[in-house]
């Protein structure tokens, strides 16, 4: 069990990181985003942290483009 864990470790472990990094600049930046109401700021935070990588990808996108 542990030798097949190991094996996926390489790929599992920068998706992570990409994950975290990722999910940390998109909420700093929606905290920091004074142009969105704070209906809006809870929409994106849930869209965010739950939807994982793709949640924060769509935000930088979408969510900050009056930037």
């Amino acid at each position: 069990m542990a030798s097949e864990i190991m094996n996926f470790l390489p790929i599992i472990l920068p998706l992570l990181v990409l994950q975290l990094i990722l999910l940390v600049v998109a909420i700093v930046h929606l905290v920091k985003n004074d142009r969105l109401d704070q209906t809006h700021k809870l929409i994106w935070a849930l869209v965010i942290v739950f939807v994982n990588i793709i949640g924060p990808i769509l935000y930088l996108i979408f969510g900050r483009k009056d930037d």
